[in-house]
């Protein structure tokens, strides 16, 4: 089974985290995607973060009527911080029939060269890239990758930033946000201070 993975806060999930799970589910050459929900950082300044298993909770009622779609929590098991690489051996070793794959948005494959063990990443997996909009120059180091597939996704620009400054500013941004996630965030009150 050929598995994408989606890494992510999803601090909130949205549709737009929604919209490209799926174009990755139908259109490349995958089984399933896993939304990994990435865990807070303890060095890091907490701010707006939600608890990891709120972010979970989100991610199962975003995914629970999409059959290729599965909510992830492999990194709340290891140790932090979480370097994918790390997080790609882990799975291969619980998973040794599972083929794993990244999706990542074409901001990040600029910046590939920098992961820890980028090249261990590229020699065992296929990485699937979304667009972005961008203004920033091309990097062209790992287009014509063979284990890089550029995929005609549609360019989404919703961030979970943009969301939780406008709940924290008391505007409607249910259009954003999956009904049951919008539910679960206004009953728990959350993002609005």
């Amino acid at each position: 089974m050929k598995i994408g993975l989606y890494f992510g806060t999803f601090n909130p999930i949205h549709v737009g985290h929604l919209i490209i799970a799926n174009h990755m589910a139908e259109h490349a050459d995958l089984d399933q995607v896993w939304m990994v929900v990435t865990p807070h950082n303890p060095l890091k300044k907490k701010s707006t973060l939600l608890d990891d298993y709120h972010r979970l909770q989100m991610v199962h009622l975003a995914t629970e009527d999409f059959p290729k779609i599965k909510p992830s929590d492999i990194e709340f098991k290891l140790s932090q911080p979480n370097y994918t690489v790390n997080t790609l051996v882990h799975l291969q070793g619980k998973y040794p029939n599972y083929a794993f794959s990244l999706i990542i948005g074409e901001d990040n494959l600029k910046s590939l060269h920098k992961w820890k063990n980028y090249e261990v990443i590229l020699e065992n997996h296929e990485i699937y890239v979304y667009p972005r909009l961008s203004s920033e120059a091309e990097n062209a180091t790992f287009k014509n990758h063979p284990k890089i597939h550029m995929i005609d996704a549609p360019v989404v620009e919703i961030s979970s930033t943009f969301i939780r400054d406008n709940i924290k500013k008391g505007k409607n941004v249910q259009p954003l946000l999956p009904a049951k996630v919008w539910e679960y965030i206004d009953h728990n009150n959350f993002y609005k201070k």
